[in-house]
């Protein structure tokens, strides 16, 4: 099934979208979370060290506070990886929405903050887990206007336009994590 020209899984079912800026194609992963292509040039990073401010850094996502937490730490590693102000903005929006969803529909999580290049051009991975009950249907998820809850409804979709690389890795019961990219143009 596809959506918004990405490929998305059926409902009830592991995962699968991401669009990258370099091929400008939909890259399918399979449920270990391995990306079908390698444009990226190689497998994925091994996890950040846990702790610490920005680039390079875990925070447990379980409380207000550490919504709070999780932004002022975000905008630290967008101004160390050079992004300008309006990217700033998009990808601390894209992991205050994503770190809010983790606290909220599952039960807390954790944010980790990456800094990745590719092809000559640095840029910011986050990745954020929890251990709730997953997306039950991930297409309507994505869906603008979509809410479980009292908010506005742009959520996962949100994200996934204010992110040049966007997977969501779900199943229900077994939690969701989303990984995001987005590359410095500067």
């Amino acid at each position: 099934m596809t959506l918004g020209g990405e490929r998305v899984a059926t409902p009830g079912s592991e995962l699968i979208a991401q669009r990258s800026p370099l091929s400008g194609s939909s890259v399918a992963a399979g449920p270990s979370g391995t990306r079908a292509d390698a444009s990226d040039g190689g497998p994925a990073d091994p996890p950040p060290p846990a702790g610490g401010h920005g680039a390079g850094s875990r925070f447990n996502v379980a409380s207000e506070e550490d919504l709070l937490t999780v932004r002022h730490a975000v905008r630290a590693a967008t101004i160390e990886a050079g992004f300008g102000l309006v990217d700033q903005t998009r990808i601390v929006t894209a992991a205050s929405e994503l770190a809010r969803n983790a606290y909220v529909h599952g039960g807390g999580g954790s944010l980790e903050i990456e800094a990745a290049t590719r092809a000559g051009r640095r840029g910011l991975r986050l990745t954020v887990r929890d251990d709730g009950p997953g997306i039950p249907d991930l297409e309507e998820a994505l869906t603008d206007g979509f809410t479980t809850g009292g908010g506005l409804g742009h959520g996962l979709g949100g994200a996934r336009r204010l992110m040049h690389e966007f997977q969501v890795h779900s199943r229900p019961g077994q939690g969701t994590t989303v990984v995001v990219t987005r590359w410095n143009d500067r």
